[in-house]
C-alpha cells in the first residue's frame, strides 16, 4: 500500500468521524431546543393551575408544584447547554443547575412516590398526616439537599469527573430501587380486592389508579435505568463521552413530559388542549 492509499483511508475515517461528530451535536442541539420549548410553557402551565386551584387544590398537588419549579430549571439548564456550543461564559451556570437537573427530577418523583405508597397501603397513617406542613417541610428539606449538589456539580463536574460519575450512578441507582419497591408494593395492593368491594365506581377508580401506577413506574425505568448502566459503565471503563451518554440523556429529556402530561389529564385540560 503507497502512502497515497494510506492518506486517502486516513482522511476518508477522519472525515467520517467529524462528520458523525457534527451529525451528532447537531441532534443533541435539536434535543435540548426541544425540550426547552416544549417543556418551559408545559410546566409553566401546570404550575399555574396549581397556584389557582385547579385539580385537588395546593396540598394535595404541592409534591408535583415543586416537581414543576424544579423542572422548569431543568428547561433552562437546557437552554444553557445549547448556548453553551457558542459560548463557554456560561459554564459555570450550567454546572450548578446541572446539579438540580439530576436531584430535582428523582427527588420529587420519589416523594410523590411514597406518598402513593402511604395513600394506598398504609392509608390510616396517610390520612393521620395529610396537611399541608409535611409537605412544605419535606420539600424544604429536598430543595436544601438540592441546592448542596448544585454546588457540588459546580465545583466537581470539571475538576473532578470520575467524582461526578459516581454521585450520578449512587443517587439514581438508590432512588430508583427505592421507588420500585414502593410502585410495586402499590401495584400489588391495587391488584387485591378489598372487603366488601363490588361497587363499580370503586372497582373503576382502582382500575385508573393502577394504569396510573403502571405507567409511572414503566416511566421511571425508562428515564433512570438507562443512565446507571451507562454511568456504571463510564466509571468502569474510565471513559467520559457524550456519544456513550446521549441515548440516556435522550431517554432522561423525553420521560420528563410524561409527569404533565398525566397531570393535565387528570385534571382534564389535556383534552381542552388538544381540541384549541
Amino acid at each position: 500500500m503507497n502512502n497515497s492509499t494510506v492518506n486517502f483511508t486516513l482522511t476518508a475515517s477522519t472525515n467520517s468521524t467529524t462528520q458523525a461528530f457534527v451529525a451528532q451535536q447537531i441532534m443533541e442541539i435539536c434535543m435540548h431546543i426541544t425540550s426547552f420549548l416544549i417543556g418551559l410553557p408545559t410546566h409553566c402551565y401546570v404550575i399555574w393551575l396549581i397556584v389557582t386551584g385547579t385539580g385537588n387544590g395546593l396540598a394535595s398537588e404541592f409534591f408535583n408544584l415543586n416537581y414543576s419549579v424544579s423542572e422548569t430549571g431543568n428547561c433552562l439548564n437546557n437552554l444553557c447547554i445549547v448556548l453553551s456550543f457558542w459560548t463557554s461564559r456560561l459554564k459555570t451556570l450550567k454546572d450548578f443547575i446541572t446539579g438540580l437537573t439530576i436531584t430535582g427530577r428523582p427527588l420529587f418523583q420519589f416523594l410523590m412516590c411514597v406518598e402513593r405508597y402511604m395513600a394506598v397501603v398504609h392509608p390510616v397513617t396517610f390520612l393521620k398526616y395529610k396537611p399541608l406542613r409535611y409537605r412544605v417541610i419535606c420539600c424544604a428539606v429536598a430543595w436544601i439537599f438540592i441546592l448542596g449538589v448544585c454546588l457540588v456539580c459546580m465545583l466537581l463536574r470539571s475538576s473532578n469527573t470520575m467524582l461526578y460519575l459516581w454521585l450520578v450512578f449512587l443517587q439514581f441507582f438508590f432512588l430508583l430501587s427505592i421507588q420500585l419497591f414502593f410502585l410495586v408494593a402499590v401495584l400489588r395492593a391495587l391488584k387485591k380486592s378489598g372487603p366488601g368491594e363490588g361497587k363499580k365506581e370503586e372497582n373503576h377508580m382502582k382500575r385508573r389508579a393502577f394504569y396510573l401506577i403502571l405507567i409511572t413506574t414503566v416511566n421511571m425505568v425508562i428515564t433512570y435505568a438507562p443512565l446507571c448502566l451507562t454511568g456504571l459503565y463510564s466509571i468502569l471503563s474510565e471513559l467520559f463521552t457524550q456519544a456513550v451518554w446521549f441515548p440516556s440523556v435522550m431517554c432522561y429529556i423525553l420521560a420528563g413530559f410524561v409527569q404533565p402530561v398525566l397531570y393535565l389529564h387528570r385534571t382534564g385540560k389535556l383534552t381542552c388542549i388538544c381540541s384549541a
